[in-house]
């Protein structure tokens, strides 16, 4: 490994961030694009709150899940890294508050951005992985470019190098997210996002209980989303 390569391995891990000597344990990621555009003021922001502490604290009471899986958040507009990916023990989200527009298209490629410089981490440090997933979830539509965001994500899929998902809340333009994603997005109940919270708790347990590369039947999204 070149000096460069070193600076770039140092500046990925954050001081006192690299744990893997102490839990070497094969690492889930999980990356949330979240929106806090100002549409999203009040009880859905309130509601978005409440459920990604659910996601925290059910995650928790899993030894094993607590181990593997890695939180990152990054919320718009404007586009802003909140947490970097950490162990749900180190994971403390702050309260996010509404205001600005939707750039769906930049988060997008932050977070794609983030999975794959972590993904390298864990290589440099002889980790293990699951195949990451990408939860965004808006109550609107774009407000900048997003098709190269959109060939990022179908490029991803076909590598399997990600699950990208995408969740409308009230007020989301679904066509668009129906484009800028492969898999078909899904419409949140009202604002049922502490039962989002759960599903995805209930799955990342799943995931992190099998070994990596292990086919997955996902859980279905029964009770929070229009089907």
């Amino acid at each position: 490994m070149d000096k460069n390569q070193e600076y770039i391995s140092f500046e990925q891990v954050p001081f006192g961030g690299n744990d893997f000597a102490d839990n070497p344990e094969s690492r889930c990621p999980c990356m949330l694009l979240l929106d806090t555009s100002g549409s999203m003021a009040g009880m859905a922001m309130q509601q978005l709150n409440e459920g990604i502490q659910t996601l925290k604290n059910e995650l928790m009471q899993d030894p094993l899940a607590m181990k593997r899986v890695e939180v990152a958040m990054v919320t718009f507009g404007p586009v802003q890294l909140e947490s970097d990916f950490k162990t749900v023990d180190s994971f403390y989200p702050k309260r996010l508050v509404a205001d600005g527009d939707t750039p769906i298209g930049a988060a997008v490629t932050m977070g794609i951005e983030l999975i794959n410089r972590r993904k390298q981490v864990y290589k440099e440090n002889g980790v293990g992985y699951y195949k990451p997933w990408i939860i965004l979830i808006t109550d609107g539509a774009p407000t900048d470019n997003w098709g190269h965001a959109a060939e990022l994500i179908k490029e991803g899929e076909a590598k399997g190098s990600f699950a990208f998902f995408s969740i409308g809340v009230e007020g989301a333009n679904m066509d668009v997210l129906g484009k800028l994603a492969v898999r078909t997005p899904l419409k949140l109940k009202g604002l049922m996002f502490r039962e989002f919270f759960l599903w995805l708790s209930s799955s990342m347990k799943m995931v992190s209980s099998k070994n990596p590369g292990s086919a997955i039947n996902l859980l279905p999204p029964s009770g929070w989303a229009d089907l």
